[in-house]
């Protein structure tokens, strides 16, 4: 999809991170890269957003890293969610849709 440049919004990119990483342990690249493909290049994490999220994440106990070998034998951190992670990533998961809702009615209203 080019060079077009994707903003989040607040706290968004933590819920796509937190999303993602539930599906099982990945390192950064392969975090964006799933993002990229399952929104169908709509959105586009980059590593200066990226790296920030997972050390934020991380701080927070949302997430634990380790060191490991990526699918192409490189040397990754992989992250994976924590117990606490999983909870947080149901409630923001549920503020998501109840904000995503509240937005589409505003955008229906005649």
């Amino acid at each position: 999809m080019g060079n077009t440049r994707t903003e989040f919004l607040p706290g968004t990119l933590d819920l796509l991170v937190l999303r993602t990483l539930s599906l099982g342990p990945s390192h950064g690249w392969s975090v964006a890269q799933r993002i990229r493909e399952t929104s169908r290049d709509t959105l586009q994490v980059n590593d200066g957003s990226l790296y920030p999220a997972l050390q934020r994440l991380e701080r927070r106990g949302l997430i634990e890293s380790e060191w490991g070998t990526s699918e192409n034998n490189r040397k990754a951190k992989f992250y994976t969610l924590t117990p606490v992670g999983r909870a947080e990533l149901e409630k923001e998961s549920q503020e998501w849709r109840r904000f995503a809702v509240a937005v589409e009615l505003v955008l229906q209203m005649s």
